[in-house]
């Protein structure tokens, strides 16, 4: 397991741009919440930790991870965003919903990257259980959340030096 006695949150701050002008929109799915708001605390502490103003962070909601697509796309058309995080959890379940939820989300986030050529940061976790998504969250694999932020974070820096 590539996440094996890792913690993923750990990053080099010398590497990440500073986001003092940066504005950053985050779309959370409501499902499994005990899970997706850890995962946000962890993006929003990330973000801050390096420079972005907490009046440039902009939360929105949706019900589930399927939602997620059209919510990133809806806070990309209604206000200036550099990049938007889109935060979701889905466990693995006993029938194929599971496979639908992921490969819907992930099809309609990356598709939003390049029809709006901006950063929309994949926080997505799609486990096998509670506890996988748990331990990525804040637990022993330290928060996807804050691996996600960094990534747009730079992709946005990318994107300005190249244009």
């Amino acid at each position: 397991m590539a996440t094996a006695n890792r913690n993923l949150s750990d990053y080099n701050k010398d590497f990440v741009p500073n986001g003092a002008d940066y504005k950053v929109g985050i779309v959370v799915s409501e499902w499994n919440e005990n899970v997706t708001f850890n995962l946000l605390e962890g993006v929003k502490k990330a973000l801050l930790d390096n420079g972005v103003l907490l009046e440039n962070i902009h939360i929105h909601f949706v019900p589930g991870a399927f939602e997620l697509p059209l919510g990133t796309k809806l806070v990309l058309d209604a206000m200036f965003m550099d990049g938007v995080i889109a935060i979701g959890c889905v466990i693995q379940g006993e029938t194929k919903h599971f496979d639908y939820v992921c490969e819907a989300a992930t099809n309609g986030l990356a598709q939003l990257t390049l029809q709006y050529d901006k950063p929309v940061s994949f926080c997505l976790l799609t486990d096998n259980n509670l506890q996988q998504s748990l331990d990525r969250s804040g637990g022993k694999h330290g928060n996807k959340g804050t691996e996600c932020a960094i990534a747009c974070m730079k992709m946005i820096d990318l994107k300005r030096s190249l244009f």
